[in-house]
């Protein structure tokens, strides 16, 4: 059954918050692959070297996106949020907020654990060429299909301490709880793959370094997918959809990122 915000209208609500969902997804590896090309050719290059036709409609896209969503934007958020749509956080509070990642990460790991399973044969072989096999071992996934992973109570209190652009746990695809992946509904082979590399990436970096970056990227992006160890992983998972991909390894890309100091 279908709920409408207008009846007359008939519009679902439902209906038009998957359709956006999807969208922003889709916005999401879009805003990586464009990063990806901000670090590695200059405004420069690409204008000199480009083909003009893509840099056109690349440029065309955008600017007509932006209108579309600015309009909305102008609709939906009140002046005040306008003026400063986020809090830096003190000292003290970047300190909790780390402190409580780790835990919420620890607690839910031991939540889903029991519930979980290994990965598959074919899961593994599949992976293989980017992860180690020790990790694809230790490894274990869970689909709620359908049901989602509850908002932590955290989440509400740091939204009353003016952090608004905070993650929608329930609407994110999967979540990576150190080594264990739950995903709110069915697996898929891209979530599966973003999902490990932020395994990886808490087995090289350590949970507490980990979560530091994590909320420090937080805060000066103001939204989970301009993060940097997000950004990575999105990168990672769109270059091993490509078609005939090379192989690469995972953990030598997040050793890489580590070593230049780039989470």
């Amino acid at each position: 059954m279908y709920e409408y915000e207008d009846p007359e209208q008939g519009v679902s609500v439902i209906q038009l918050n998957s359709e956006l969902r999807h969208a922003q997804l889709e916005l999401v590896s879009a805003h990586c692959a464009t990063h990806q090309l901000r670090l590695r050719y200059s405004a420069d290059d690409l204008a000199r070297f480009g083909h003009r036709d893509l840099l056109r409609k690349s440029a065309e896209a955008a600017s007509a996106l932006h209108e579309f969503y600015r309009g909305i934007e102008t609709r939906v958020l009140k002046p005040e949020a306008q003026r400063e749509l986020f809090t830096q956080g003190t000292p003290e509070q970047v300190t909790g907020a780390v402190e409580w990642l780790c835990d919420y990460l620890r607690q839910q790991r031991e939540t889903y654990f029991p519930k979980s399973e290994p990965l598959s044969a074919s899961q593994k072989t599949a992976l293989a060429r980017y992860f180690r096999p020790r990790l694809l071992e230790q490894a274990r996934v869970v689909e709620l299909q359908g049901a989602r992973v509850p908002v932590p109570d955290f989440l509400a209190q740091v939204r009353a301490l003016g952090f608004d652009n905070v993650p929608d746990v329930q609407h994110m695809e999967s979540l990576t709880f150190i080594d264990v992946i739950a995903f709110n509904e069915r697996l898929s082979e891209r979530a599966l793959f973003h999902a490990l590399v932020h395994t990886v990436q808490i087995q090289v970096l350590g949970l507490e370094r980990y979560a530091e970056l994590w909320v420090q990227g937080f805060l000066k992006g103001r939204a989970h997918y301009t993060v940097p160890l997000e950004i990575h992983a999105f990168s990672l998972a769109s270059k091993f959809l490509r078609p005939l991909t090379e192989t690469f390894s995972v953990e030598d890309q997040v050793l890489h990122w580590a070593a230049g100091n780039r989470y």
